[in-house]
């Protein structure tokens, strides 16, 4: 039975973790995601971008009418997530840095959040035939954030799903996450 009790000060001053899986549509991402959720001892919850645009009305958008629409989700997605791990919570968020400002805001949101980020990397080739076998991602957006979504160069572990099963990376990520603090948002930061 659960009690109402209040919180003893272990719980509510413990921060949680952050993995950020970045890569492509189609590289993998959900995939290891789930893996790791399999393979980290600790409780993890996976949050993704695509949860949250699914809480979006069925509309026909233009372009125009849902760039900020998607602006205002990015934003909301990193706190969510900052938020999740302020409150003493593991968090693998599964998300696409495709412009430079969302890691700029992510870089500023989750300053005070141990972050290991992740490149998640496939050959493009490979990503447009996932693209076309998936069926339900839009033809071409693979090509498109591909040569943007790693342009920021630094990770503290990066993993090829075209070589490796999604079990294998996870097994990779959760040894780097093992090994020592994460830097490669610190060293985002001095840049």
């Amino acid at each position: 039975m659960i009690t109402h009790e209040l919180m003893p000060e272990a719980i509510v001053n413990r921060p949680g973790r952050v993995i950020v899986l970045n890569g492509t549509s189609s590289a993998g991402k959900s995939s290891i995601a789930t893996e790791l959720l399999d393979v980290l001892e600790d409780v993890w919850y996976h949050v993704k971008i695509d949860a949250f645009r699914q809480m979006l009305p069925r509309r026909d958008w233009t372009d125009e009418a849902y760039l900020p629409v998607l602006q205002r989700t990015v934003l909301g997605f990193h706190r969510a997530v900052a938020g999740m791990a302020a409150g003493g919570n593991n968090v693998v968020a599964d998300y696409v840095l495709g412009e430079r400002w969302r890691l700029a805001d992510a870089l500023e949101v989750f300053t005070s959040i141990p972050v290991l980020f992740v490149g998640v990397r496939c050959s493009l080739p490979e990503l447009e035939r996932r693209e076309t076998a998936r069926g339900n991602r839009r033809i071409g957006q693979a090509a498109m954030q591909f040569p943007v979504v790693h342009a920021h160069g630094l990770y503290d572990v990066e993993v090829d799903t075209e070589r490796n099963s999604p079990r294998e990376c996870a097994l990779l990520i959760r040894d780097r996450l093992a090994a020592g603090p994460p830097t490669a948002f610190d060293r985002l930061r001095r840049r």
